[in-house]
């Protein structure tokens, strides 16, 4: 079993609380044995984290809008399964959506931010297949990542 917050501490992160949804809609939805988690939006214990990348914002900085909204996913996991991650079984999708320019072309280097953290704390079972889209996205945000999830 993973240990969830014993690797969130060796990386110097931790869960934030689960964010309330920004309009009428789900933070998740299960079925079956699918967890379906709702965009998360990048932003941090400051708030939103906003920029373009291409235009002001770094790819570096736009890596860890990504690993914020992985932290986001991974905080409606835990609330989903109430916290006990016997329950969890596989990361299946990430889906990456990076506010840039049209001429940006490193949405997957952006988008790593989210899956290299789901790899980082869940292992073989965080491996997962993903898309990485350029987008403009609400609110003038960096960064928008989804979530599918499997659950025993």
């Amino acid at each position: 079993m993973v240990d969830i917050q014993e690797k969130l501490k060796k990386l110097s992160l931790s869960l934030p609380n689960a964010p309330a949804p920004a309009a009428n809609y789900l933070p998740y939805v299960i079925s079956n044995n699918l967890l379906f988690v709702s965009g998360q939006i990048s932003s941090d214990k400051n708030g939103l984290i906003k920029g373009i990348l291409g235009k002001n914002m770094s790819i570096e900085e736009g890596y860890l809008a990504a690993q914020n909204c992985g932290l986001s996913l991974i905080a409606h996991l835990n609330n989903a399964i109430g916290g006990d991650f016997k329950k969890f079984k596989k990361v299946i999708r990430i889906a990456g959506f990076v506010n840039s320019t049209n001429s940006f072309e490193d949405h997957p280097k952006v988008v790593n931010g989210a899956s290299d953290l789901m790899v980082n704390i869940f292992g073989e079972s965080g491996m997962h297949m993903r898309i990485a889209l350029g987008a403009t996205l609400p609110l003038g945000v960096a960064v928008e990542v989804e979530g599918l999830f499997e659950l025993n």
